[in-house]
């Protein structure tokens, strides 16, 4: 028997508007699908296991997603907008945009006879770690300021500083850039990485 999340449910309560009847009716037909499916809460958002984790669905603030994790064997390796799109759907901004119910279970089905038989994607080999982009001015300037901020900055693995220098030179407008510079310095200075809330 499966085993329902109460967090998967507060997770839908609390996603945008738009987002809650997708996500409910993707998890009833997940359900429907592989009654023996469980669900859990991982990297802050929904994913349901069957020997191993089976699909996931999360919501942002103008869409969507629902991915299989055996992707190209469930679907062909198509998604409904094209091979760039999130997910195994594409955005997803109203049911419209799903596929057929009878489809979805079917998939859903799919995976889970991939799971139960142990079947793997082969992985697509690393690519060379991306060099760290060169931190800006301002934030060399606020870590400057903030002795134990510009210590854990420096001891930050490659990724950890690029997932920060990122974060704040993607900032389109000036007053966004210097909310995240101030958000980033706090954080550093309480050893943190950009992404501590999702880290087990």
């Amino acid at each position: 028997m499966g085993r329902k999340d109460p967090r998967v449910g507060a997770y839908i309560t609390n996603a945008e508007p738009f987002a809650r009847p997708i996500l409910k009716h993707l998890r009833k037909l997940v359900h429907q699908g592989c009654p023996d499916v469980e669900e859990t809460i991982k990297w802050g958002f929904p994913h349901f296991d069957h020997h191993g984790i089976m699909v996931s669905m999360a919501a942002f603030k103008q869409h969507a997603v629902f991915g299989f994790w055996q992707h190209t064997l469930v679907t062909g390796g198509k998604t409904a907008k094209g091979e760039a799109a999130m997910g195994s759907f594409g955005r997803i901004t109203s049911r419209k945009d799903l596929p057929s119910d009878a489809q979805i279970v079917r998939m859903v089905k799919e995976a889970a006879r991939l799971s139960e038989s142990g079947v793997k994607v082969a992985r697509v080999p690393k690519a060379a770690p991306k060099p760290v982009p060169k931190a800006p001015a301002d934030l060399l300037a606020a870590l400057a300021k903030n002795r134990q901020a510009k210590a854990t900055f420096a001891a930050f693995p490659p990724s950890h500083r690029r997932e920060y220098v990122e974060w704040i030179v993607e900032a389109k407008r000036p007053e966004t850039r210097a909310t995240r510079l101030k958000t980033a310095i706090e954080w550093m200075a309480e050893g943190k990485a950009r992404h501590w809330k999702y880290a087990k």
